[in-house]
């Protein structure tokens, strides 16, 4: 949404702080308006991440999740409320963000993202906010994103901990240069928290992450894993680099250089 439609001093309101930044300003408030980000799960990181998105005034936001909002949700997903347990949380999550901020163009998709859904989902996206809850989908991400040049952020969070980096497809070191394949066995794991907090610290870093890379400033979390810690109350930069025998990015002779979906899909 631009200050050309609408009601332009309520815009101006709006986005004050925003417009008062050098960094943003009339010209990149208005490029955040033409702005369309996919974010890949609407719990614990996604609902952070989108939440802030819609504040900040990215004009359109694509939510996929195919869950329902579960009680147990509540401790950490904040774009949902006790009345919607038992509810869609792309629906849920839309409802929360619309009223927010009207003004959005929001779009819920209840699927999974999978290999028959990922191309179309992030096809006309500008950025892609990894918040998936399983290693498949964030893989399937990171091979996606790469085939079709798209930025993205990853993130991951396990009891008192969070992890984030932003890739550039092709550019930075990639996920699965950090990763290489999801864990093998398929056995169930132990829940581990997180803490309700922690997803929120995670995620409003990957939102601030998008807004930098659909602007064009600062300088973003790439060549590096940001390890947040609540116990400690600590924060580390691992450095990293592009790994050149990558299975997806790789440029040695010997690496594929790709990646097959069917093998890396959600589900």
């Amino acid at each position: 949404m631009s200050n050309e439609t609408g009601d332009g001093a309520a815009w101006a309101q709006r986005y004050a702080r925003q417009l008062a930044l050098p960094e943003i300003g009339l010209a990149g408030q208005q490029r955040l308006g033409r702005a369309r980000v996919l974010i890949v799960g609407a719990g614990g990181l996604g609902s952070p991440a989108a939440y802030y998105l819609a504040a900040a005034g990215v004009g359109t936001l694509r939510i996929a999740d195919d869950d329902v909002v579960d009680l147990s949700n509540l401790q950490r997903q904040i774009l949902h409320a006790t009345a919607d347990v038992g509810r869609p949380k792309a629906a849920s999550a839309a409802d929360s963000l619309l009223r927010l901020n009207p003004e959005l163009r929001v779009e819920a998709r209840r699927c999974r993202f999978d290999r028959h859904t990922a191309g179309d989902l992030a096809a006309d996206a500008d950025f892609v906010i990894d918040a998936a809850d399983n290693f498949e989908a964030k893989f399937l991400i990171a091979d996606v994103c790469h085939e079709l040049g798209k930025p993205y952020s990853h993130a991951g969070i396990d009891g008192f901990a969070g992890q984030t980096m932003t890739v550039l497809p092709g550019r930075t070191a990639c996920y699965r240069c950090v990763f290489q394949a999801p864990p093998g066995g398929g056995e169930a794991r132990a829940v581990r928290g997180p803490l309700g907090a922690v997803p929120g610290v995670v995620g409003a870093v990957q939102a601030t992450e998008a807004v930098k890379c659909l602007l064009g400033i600062g300088t973003l979390l790439t060549d590096r894993l940001l390890v947040y810690d609540a116990l400690s109350l600590t924060f580390r930069s691992v450095a990293l680099r592009r790994n050149e025998e990558c299975p997806l990015c790789g440029t040695s002779p010997g690496a594929p250089g790709g990646t097959d979906r069917e093998g890396a899909h959600a589900g």
